[in-house]
């Protein structure tokens, strides 16, 4: 027999595993170790010229490693990062500079605007530094989300130390390093640019002035100059940019974003559990969660366990709107996916913070949707509404109004209960109190629902 609810729940079945599809399809980026590996060995020695202009944070740190995998299975013979940031995150920077230092591919940074902040520590881990005219570099202070300075002395002397330890690693002056974190360094710079740095500054210097204090290996105007001085012209040049995807995650990626991804997740999976039959609400939860996963799978947080726990959790809660389970295989779904949110995270911390705020703005939306659509809740289905009056042709049990004023004999003694022979019918009887011994004869004085009252008759 056709069944047209049978058809609907095929369909949404057929449109979830579609979407899944898709999802796990987004996660598969980028060419194979192979592909990269001909494409290397074609293209001969090269320079890899990598753009850092950004701002510093987790999708920067992943596009670098990737830029950096790929020079050194081309075995490039240099790396120049054109650099031109306002900065960003310390523990982002922090990472790039360790990358910076650790690869085997000397690196040039070519300061294009501004190396303000992380960039200048990311700029100071390079090999050599080159500077574009009317170019800037230092302003490195420890800031808020807000822009203002972090007065916290063990950070300051913590990101005093990285800056300085950077700048000696290839033959700087670390005191200049400091000068550009602590607006407390005092430094005289008078006979090299003209001018001290006073307390209560923070020292920048233009391109003439990192030259003068050697800051500055060369001043170019272009890369190909800043190749040239290099003595690398001849070399193929490879443009690595971040790619569609790399683009996208980086967005995904915002703390902002990252938040309303995980509302519209919790909001749009609880109400399909709680008011089902839409559909619409499942499809939200899962593209708000898929794409979380995707920005973070992109940009290289999220390893296979966090794709199993979405392959699994996105499954069990599948299951559960097709297949109820009193909200046990909804629970677990949901614990494996939140699970999985905070291993993908970059930071954990920053993720309990996201679930934290999307948790309570999802339950403003669950509340809103629940009252304006409760009369189809899956409550519903263990709440009897209906109310049971007579009114309404409800009857508890059979009704013997119709023997009030009948008479009949006792069948068995009434104490006060017994049994009464009506016409044909034995019917259950009780008296007022008295006792009437068998075969006397009976008249029904009250009858209230199944209550029938009896008392001997004499005629």
């Amino acid at each position: 027999m056709y069944n047209p609810r049978w058809r609907n729940k095929a369909g949404r079945i057929s449109l979830f595993m579609m979407l899944l599809t898709v999802l796990l399809a987004g996660l598969w980026t980028g060419p194979t170790e192979t592909t990269q590996a001909e494409t290397a060995s074609e293209i001969g020695p090269a320079v890899y010229i990598v753009p850092v202009k950004q701002t510093v944070e987790s999708g920067l740190q992943s596009f670098l490693e990737r830029a950096y995998k790929e020079a050194g299975e081309a075995n490039a013979e240099h790396i120049v990062l054109v650099v031109n940031t306002l900065g960003g995150k310390v523990i982002n920077a922090e990472q790039i500079g360790h990358l910076i230092r650790s690869s085997d591919i000397p690196t040039t940074a070519f300061v294009e605007g501004k190396a303000v902040s992380a960039g200048t520590y990311i700029a100071l881990n390079a090999d050599h530094i080159v500077m574009q005219p009317g170019s800037t570099i230092g302003a490195a202070a420890v800031v808020n989300g807000s822009g203002e300075l972090i007065d916290n002395p063990k950070t300051v002397s913590f990101w005093v130390k990285e800056m300085m330890e950077s700048a000696q690693l290839n033959g700087r002056d670390g005191d200049i390093a400091a000068a550009m974190v602590d607006p407390n360094v005092e430094l005289k710079l008078q006979d090299k640019i003209g001018r001290d740095k006073q307390k209560g500054d923070i020292l920048t210097l233009s391109a003439s002035e990192a030259a003068a204090v050697g800051y500055s290996d060369y001043t170019a105007s272009s890369v190909n100059d800043v190749i040239k001085w290099l003595q690398l012209e001849g070399r193929t040049q490879v443009e690595v940019n971040p790619s569609l995807a790399e683009n996208v995650a980086r967005w995904l990626i915002n703390p902002l974003v990252m938040t309303i991804l995980l509302v519209l997740g919790i909001a749009g999976i609880v109400i399909e559990l709680l008011v089902p039959g839409f559909g619409v609400p499942g499809v939200v939860g899962l593209l708000g969660f898929g794409l979380y996963f995707f920005g973070h799978y992109v940009a290289g947080f999220a390893g296979i366990e966090s794709v199993v726990l979405l392959i699994v959790g996105i499954a069990l809660l599948v299951i559960e709107i097709f297949v109820p389970s009193f909200g046990i295989l909804g629970l677990l779904g949901t614990a494996s996916l939140l699970t999985g949110v905070v291993i993908a995270a970059s930071d954990p911390m920053t993720a309990f913070i996201s679930i934290a705020v999307a948790l309570v703005a999802a339950v403003l939306v669950i509340a809103f949707v629940v009252k304006r659509y409760k009369s189809k809740g899956i409550w519903n289905k263990f709440i009897l509404r209906d109310k049971l009056t007579t009114e309404d042709g409800y009857v508890s049990a059979d009704a013997k109004d119709s023997l009030l004023g009948l008479e009949g004999v006792t069948v068995t003694p009434l104490r006060p209960s017994g049994t009464v022979l009506i016409g044909d019918n034995r019917v259950d009887v009780v008296t007022s109190g008295e006792f009437i011994p068998a075969g006397r004869k009976v008249r029904v004085v009250k009858a209230e629902g199944t209550w029938v009252v009896v008392k001997e008759w004499i005629e």
